[in-house]
């Protein structure tokens, strides 16, 4: 869920929620407080305007009572004076939550309750008292009573007063004030409880799984997934922070990775220098002792030096050309050159190599004399040189053999270079351009070598807009593919 529409219901239910229980909480105490009036109090029918003024409501409830005492006191006041008449009286009163008293010349006659008549009685207004500005009854507010008053005259002549007196001590008003405040109460913190849980559940535990995330990748731990089914922002940023860790690992895994292939090619390169180091050194060791004390043996010796310094010099320039792969500041110098004329002058120049190896190249080139591509020589030759060097280092045939032939592939020309070497194993032909990749483990100085030649290779071809790949036997042979497309003028 959206944070906005999360907001926008949280913002709903504050408002409206509230509302809707307080009103379910008034008509609940409503009916409850009405169902009590008409159980304690006699009332027929309880209505709102009833409950809202019940002064109002208790003196209309008792003055049916009323009339009927008036009537009496005005046509047979002598009834006054009969005590099982006083109590059918009481009797009516009860039911309408009221009790009376009789008063006779200022004395307390009858009365249905004893208690309560001896708390009122001597504030009770004078036989005689004009109650007409009194809307037929006195209310006191100290003792929260409403009294209705009716006189007559006892048959010796004494001057009697019949009281209807009504308890109001507001504990209705006061009970429903009270619940009112309990209900509205319990709904505010019912509502907040609610709402904060919700919001907890919605943002909080989000919050705190994404802080929980960001230490562990503070910590260097790339493996702490953070998986969610949070739609909105929030599986937005989950989703984020799960691309994030993924990079992040690939990264620092790149980082290990290029760091190990680092002190791998140090430790290749000072292997494989300090063989010709130490050949070179004993053979000017050889030199300078007198050794050589023949024109032949200096001339061998001074061969032999020349060779082991062009090796350490291909070394070097292999790992100066490895820094500009990794930092993609590769020096190309493109130009047009014709097929046939370049590969011709390679065969000439690694003919004199294979020869001394005891290698016989065999060239073929089947692509029309005009024929260009544009490459950079240098570079191109460095693929060449690469992929032969490779072939003399694992060549183990007593007459070896190279074949370089150069195809026309109609828009492209491709470059076949072939020996009968140990052969490359099916499980390890897709990893040969790979850096640092060997099919032979073991280091010894026949086998040496940076292990970066063949993606070297790759990087340059790729460079030129070509590809490369290999086929291989093993016990047979190997033989690298790479196809470069041919150069055509623009028609006009």
């Amino acid at each position: 869920m959206k944070l906005r529409t999360r907001l926008l219901i949280t913002f709903i239910t504050m408002v409206f929620l509230p509302l809707a229980l307080m009103a379910l909480a008034f008509m609940s105490i409503e009916f409850y407080m009405t169902h009590t009036m008409q159980r304690e109090y006699g009332f027929k029918a309880v209505d709102y305007e009833a409950f809202s003024n019940f002064l109002q409501t208790k003196e209309e409830q008792t003055a049916e009572l009323f009339d009927s005492i008036i009537q009496t006191a005005e046509n047979c006041p002598e009834k006054f004076e009969d005590k099982a008449f006083l109590s059918s009286l009481e009797e009516a009163a009860e039911k309408k939550a009221s009790y009376i008293i009789v008063r006779k010349d200022g004395v307390l006659y009858y009365t249905g309750n004893q208690a309560a008549a001896g708390r009122i009685f001597s504030k009770l207004p004078p036989y005689g008292y004009d109650i007409s500005g009194q809307d037929a009854g006195y209310y006191y507010n100290q003792l929260q009573k409403f009294v209705k008053q009716a006189d007559f005259l006892f048959s010796d002549d004494s001057e009697g007063s019949i009281f209807v007196v009504t308890p109001l001590n507001g504990r209705f008003t006061k009970s429903f004030i009270i619940d009112m405040l309990v209900a509205i109460t319990f709904i505010l913190i019912f509502t907040a409880l609610m709402l904060t849980q919700w919001i907890q559940k919605g943002i909080f535990h989000p919050i705190r799984n994404l802080n929980r995330a960001m230490q562990k990748i503070a910590e260097g731990d790339f493996d702490y997934a953070l998986t969610t089914e949070e739609k909105g922002e929030f599986g937005d940023l989950f989703r984020n922070y799960e691309d994030m860790r993924l990079r992040l690992k690939e990264s620092s895994e790149e980082k290990v990775q290029s760091e190990r292939q680092n002190k791998e090619l140090i430790s290749n390169i000072s292997h494989d220098l300090k063989t010709p180091i130490t050949a070179i050194k004993g053979y000017v060791e050889g030199l300078m002792d007198g050794v050589a004390d023949t024109p032949e043996k200096m001339d061998k010796y001074i061969r032999t030096i020349y060779n082991k310094a062009i090796d350490m010099d291909r070394l070097i320039n292999e790992l100066t050309f490895y820094s500009g792969i990794d930092s993609n500041r590769i020096p190309y110098n493109f130009h047009r050159i014709n097929v046939s004329e370049y590969f011709r002058d390679c065969i000439e120049d690694v003919g004199l190599e294979l020869e001394s190896e005891n290698i016989r190249l065999n060239y073929s080139n089947v692509v029309s004399p005009d024929t260009r591509i544009i490459a950079d020589p240098e570079q191109l030759k460095r693929v060449i040189n690469n992929i032969i060097s490779n072939s003399i280092k694992y060549m183990d045939k007593p007459q070896g053999v190279i074949d370089i032939r150069i195809l026309d592939e109609i828009d492209s020309i491709r470059v076949e270079i072939e020996d009968n070497g140990k052969g490359i194993a099916a499980k390890d032909l897709s990893n040969i351009f790979e850096r640092f990749f060997r099919t032979d483990a073991s280091r010894n100085s026949s086998k040496g070598g940076s292990g970066i030649g063949l993606s070297i290779v790759k990087k340059i071809i790729e460079d030129h807009g070509g590809y490369i790949w290999a086929t291989s036997k093993e016990g047979e042979g190997t033989c690298l593919h790479f196809v470069i497309r041919k150069y055509r003028e623009a028609e006009t």
